[in-house]
């Protein structure tokens, strides 16, 4: 015998939310985010101090920054 459940009896608002709730983060994953975002804020930081050393931006310093900090690992 199969069983079916009356929607008249289940509250609606309960039952059905309007927004999917969003999965939570694991705390390796929290982690993580919080590292990688340390290592882009401290490349962001070596990139402003070098562009205040040279001036303003051109093609040349830009080929010398994409050398420097994302090639040379």
């Amino acid at each position: 015998m199969a069983y079916d459940a009356c929607l008249d009896r289940v509250p609606h608002d309960l039952s059905f939310p309007d927004q999917p709730s969003r999965p939570k983060r694991s705390l390796w994953r929290r982690g993580l985010d919080a590292i990688l975002s340390a290592q882009q804020r401290r490349a962001d930081r070596e990139i402003a101090r070098y562009l205040a050393t040279r001036g303003g931006i051109t093609d040349d310093i830009e080929r010398e920054i994409e050398r420097r900090f994302l090639f040379n690992r």
